[in-house]
């Protein structure tokens, strides 16, 4: 472009493009923070999974503030009540995750999730679940309630209900709470296989890494610059002559 047609250019925006402007701009600008946002809870969230060291005490801690992979100790005695919970796969093998009762000495009874182990061959055979007696100090991390969206939490058909182990398919709160009506609102995972009562416990955070949440929200913030750019362009027009 000549200098001679740039000064030839006015600025004479389109009212319908300043507004569509105005519009969109916020929207792309909060969905980079919201991003920011996210990628520093993330980073939270991984700090405290790799430091078990900062476990709180299960009765110091708020159980409805508590996020979803924080550390937590807890020292108390399992209890009889064992959940089966089905489905569940290791290196491509069928299996159960094992779910029991706890009770602190400090804090509501809390439903613990042991671990996966193998399922026997036969459907009608159940694995022999062993649990520790008498006083044990557990690490573990806040979880929530094994809930899939569609499969039900009631005993498989033909099982007796008030036999224990139990097989479920999921295990919402509203089903433990006819067990143990004061149960925790949240549930907690065992740490690592070394604690008592556990089995294979090889838990992995269940969460997108916070450079993911930055990529995203460089992505936004990006459009957000190149509405401004264009809508600037655009609003400069030829002076008619």
């Amino acid at each position: 472009m000549s200098e001679h047609e740039s000064r030839g250019r006015v600025w004479r925006p389109d009212w319908r493009l300043l507004l569509l402007a105005l519009v969109l701009l916020p929207v792309l600008l909060g969905l980079g923070f919201w991003q920011l946002g996210r990628a520093a809870e993330k980073e939270q969230l991984l700090s405290q999974w790799s430091d078990p060291a900062r476990a709180t005490e299960w009765g110091q801690l708020d159980i409805d503030g508590a996020v979803t992979g924080q550390p937590i100790s807890l020292t108390g005695d399992y209890g009889a009540p064992v959940w089966l919970l089905d489905n569940r796969t290791r290196d491509g093998a069928p299996g159960y995750e094992v779910l029991s009762l706890f009770h602190p000495d400090q804090g509501p009874p809390v439903l613990v999730n042991r671990g996966w182990v193998l399922a026997e061959r036969r459907r009608d055979q159940l694995p022999e679940i062993d649990t520790p007696q008498g006083p044990v100090r557990l690490l573990a991390r806040v979880a929530d309630y094994p809930v899939p969206p569609v499969l039900a939490g009631e005993p498989t058909a033909g099982e007796q209900a008030d036999r224990w182990p139990r097989r479920v398919q999921a295990l919402p709160k509203e089903q433990v709470v006819r067990v143990e009506p004061e149960v925790a609102a949240r549930t907690v995972k065992l740490d690592d296989s070394n604690q008592p009562g556990a089995f294979r416990a090889d838990w992995e955070p269940d969460m997108m890494e916070a450079q993911t949440h930055y990529g995203y929200a460089l992505q936004w913030f990006s459009m957000a610059a190149a509405l401004i750019i264009l809508t600037i362009i655009a609003s400069f027009r030829k002076q008619e002559s």
